[in-house]
């Protein structure tokens, strides 16, 4: 994280004896990344951390993954997959499916209208964006309530549950990295600030206000770790005997955070920007970006939608939020579509997106835009909500098979 932050009761030197006015001892937990080499926070629990009673195998939820052979453009319309499900009996931990994945991170989807287990991802960071509804992000830091548009960084092993409240479903779009995600580097100091040609800045982001204590025995918490099958992945149930959120306080610059998409500043040109300026995130081989509402491209002869482009180096994917996306119209592409252009294939604007855009002077459009640089293999939610059309869509639906 880019700047430190202190909540609850702490000691005054760190790693010294911290006790309960009761006498108790408090009991001291370092929690950081890359061993001891980089961001961290200390967290003192009224409970030991370590303490387990019980652990059984968790089968998680399919992670098989095809690759997308032959090589193909595909639109995937992700409501199609929740739109005959009772999202009142689905949570965010067990209920999300697979769209798209390789060894450096998985995009997972999930319509969630039932409160999750307590749950650690302990093989990286988690990037959630909050495409409808609302939700409370319960942690060991503290609580984090987000709402539509909201982005949700959650360190990695961070213990926590998504509370929905009653009534509501909170539709979720997963970035589930096998390493760290933070702010673009180019948008950083050499000691982590954000600088002032960044889209945002320190006060847009949102941490937690105080920590969340919270009694109980016996309770499980749900980890998704490494393993050897062919996923890399392996799920366990850890039995607790006493409620993780025993946090009484901590410091560091290692915690959640929220950051809504609506505080971002786009950067905009005399011609059309590329699309590392909408960059808002950054993991290990992956970017994430954001397209916002902005004012486009202002030299008279300009052409407002992208040009025609070959992603030689990664996968281009993009999550349609709202608007109007006026690249892709007549593509089928709408609310809730996620647009798969693979490294190897030259994409650009759909037939007569060019013509249509010149002389606009505004783009109102939401996107979230993953580019991987290794391939990206199709999760069963991706073949599941696969049109089956989008790659002859710049040809008028014109196809040879063969």
């Amino acid at each position: 994280m880019v700047f430190y932050r202190q909540l609850g009761a702490i000691p005054k030197i760190r790693h010294t004896l911290f006790r309960a006015e009761s006498g108790s001892i408090y009991y001291e937990e370092l929690m950081g990344e890359e061993g001891f080499s980089s961001d961290s926070s200390l967290l003192y629990h009224r409970n030991i951390p370590s303490a387990l009673v019980g652990a059984r195998v968790w089968d998680l939820q399919d992670q098989s993954l095809t690759p997308n052979l032959p090589l193909l453009p595909r639109h995937l319309r992700l409501h199609t997959l929740f739109a005959d499900t009772d999202a009142s009996n689905v949570d965010a931990v067990t209920g999300r499916r697979l769209v798209l994945g390789n060894g450096d991170v998985r995009l997972s989807y999930v319509w969630a209208g039932k409160t999750s287990p307590l749950y650690r991802n302990s093989t990286g960071d988690e990037c959630v964006y909050v495409e409808d509804g609302t939700a409370v992000v319960e942690t060991v830091f503290g609580a984090l309530p987000v709402t539509k548009g909201d982005y949700i960084i959650i360190p990695r092993a961070t213990t926590h549950r998504w509370f929905i409240p009653a009534g509501e479903i909170a539709k979720l779009y997963f970035v589930e990295a096998n390493s760290h995600i933070g702010p673009p580097k180019q948008y950083l100091s050499k000691h982590g600030q954000l600088l002032e040609h960044a889209p945002y800045c320190e006060r847009d982001l949102r941490g937690p206000k105080e920590p969340l204590l919270t009694e109980g025995q016996n309770v499980e918490v749900y980890i998704k770790h490494r393993g050897n099958g062919p996923s890399g992945l392996a799920g366990s149930v850890h039995v607790l005997p006493d409620h993780p959120f025993d946090v009484v306080g901590w410091d560091g610059c290692l915690y959640p955070y929220v950051f809504n998409i609506n505080d971002f500043m786009p950067i905009t040109g005399k011609v059309h920007q590329p699309p590392p300026v909408h960059q808002v995130f950054e993991g290990i081989n992956f970017v994430v970006c954001n397209f916002v509402p902005r004012k486009v491209d202002y030299h008279p002869d300009s052409v407002p939608v992208p040009y025609y482009h070959s992603n030689v180096d990664s996968d281009e994917i993009m999550f349609y939020v709202d608007g109007d996306y006026e690249a892709r119209k007549g593509s089928g592409i709408n609310k809730g579509s996620v647009s798969i252009h693979p490294g190897g294939h030259a994409h650009g604007p759909q037939p007569g997106a060019v013509e249509a855009s010149l002389g606009m002077e505004y783009f109102d459009e939401l996107a979230v835009m993953v580019d991987t640089f290794k391939p990206l293999e199709l999760g069963e939610a991706a073949l599941k909500s696969d049109d089956g059309r989008y790659a002859s869509s710049w040809t008028g639906g014109q196809w040879i098979n063969g």
